[in-house]
Parts: structure tokens; sequence; C-alpha cells
């Protein structure tokens, strides 16, 4: 983790789809230079009241599904905290809360990885100003990304059979835009 300071800030992006609040069941890909993010999206079935718990699980089929393709990550966490602790993540006095995702601007993740790959000879630390920190912030999990960009598929599915789309993602380049 890192220690967020005075210049962190949060900025919500509500163009991302919205993950499921009971059970988005995160799954990633990654190679070593790209990462692929799968998730299930809030979409209620029609009809639904929301006065019954409708249980979803990996193998669950025809679910709508977030597929987030990150191009260059340079870095990730995928871990703690949860929606329950979601207090004590650095950045939750700053407007990031549970359900959402999130850029950090002027992140000072980046700049403490900015700082800590200075040692290296050919070093450029203009190469770190042109990264997003974005943060997705689940149910049970967060996952925070170093990242050059990223695109947005949605498809439907279940988790576990959309696994081959996301290895076949890994191999294209994202548009950093």
């Amino acid at each position: 983790m890192y220690d967020a300071d005075e210049r962190d800030r949060v900025i919500e992006l509500k163009s991302v789809p919205q993950s499921s609040v009971g059970a988005p069941i995160p799954f990633l890909v990654s190679d070593e230079q790209q990462l692929v993010l799968a998730y299930y999206i809030e979409d209620s079935p029609p009809g639904w009241d929301g006065s019954t718990v409708r249980i979803v699980g990996p193998t669950d089929v025809d679910e709508a599904v977030a597929l987030i393709r990150f191009s260059s990550c340079y870095a990730h966490m995928f871990g703690p905290p949860n929606d329950e602790a979601f207090h004590g993540h650095p950045l939750a006095h700053r407007g990031l809360h549970p359900y959402g995702v999130f850029e950090v601007a002027d992140s000072s993740w980046i700049r403490r990885l900015e700082r800590m790959n200075s040692v290296h000879p050919h070093h450029r630390s203009e190469t770190f100003w042109e990264r997003r920190h974005v943060i997705f912030a689940f149910h049970d999990i967060t996952f925070e990304c170093v990242c050059l960009g990223f695109d947005v598929t949605i498809t439907r599915g279940s988790i576990e059979s959309i696994i081959p789309e996301m290895v076949k993602l890994l191999r294209w380049r994202v548009d950093p835009s």
C-alpha cells in the first residue's frame, strides 16, 4: 500500500459499468505488461423487485460481465479493503467509496513508484506522468492499477466462460486514451 498525501485527488469514473453490489466475483488475467479484469455488473432481471436475494456464482450463465483491458500495466494490487473496512483505505476521506470506479490524479502511489525507479541508469521521470492510477472498489475486494489506459467491453456469460476471451485480450494492445 502507499501513503496518500495532500496532492492525491480522487475522481469518480461514472462511465465505467457499476459492479454488482452483491457478488461481482472480480477475476484477473495478466502477463507482465497487460491485464484484463472481469466482473459481473449490476444487472437486475426484469420484474425483480429487490425483495429477494439473487445468488450468482462464477459458473452462472447469461450474466452481464464487464471486461476491462489495461494497457502497459506497471503495477497492481488486488486485495483489502472490503466494503466493511473501506474507511481504512488511505483515500477513503478523499471521496473513494465502495462499489465505484475512480482515478487518482497526482497519485502518491505513482510518485512513489517513480522515486523507486529513479536509481535505474536510464530512468526518465516524464514516463511516469503519463500513467494513470485507477481503483475499482468491489464488495469484498479492491483492485488498484497503474497503467497507461484501459478500455471497457460488456459481454454476457459466466466469469468461468469468459476466461478464454480474457486471455485473447492480453494479446492486443489497448489505445491508452
